[in-house]
């Protein structure tokens, strides 16, 4: 399967959701996430409550980023 992780190609071995996804494929310099960090699969950001059961597809392109307020 095949996804895009913050403008880098990827290949992973088998199916995950998105938790399994940040706890065991994480590459560097992309780190655990932490509180403030947001994640966005196909330009729709992903909620926190949803990283366990939802399903990174082949082809997702998917943004890790620390989300930043401000006016």
């Amino acid at each position: 399967m095949n996804i895009i992780v913050n403008d880098q190609p990827m290949t992973l071995s088998a199916p995950m959701t998105v938790q399994q996804f940040l706890e065991h494929q994480l590459l560097e310099p992309i780190e655990r996430p932490q509180s403030g960090t947001a994640l966005a699969i196909n330009q729709t950001i992903i909620p926190r409550s949803e990283w366990q059961t939802h399903q990174i597809n082949d082809g997702d392109a998917i943004l890790l980023f620390q989300a930043i307020a401000g006016g």
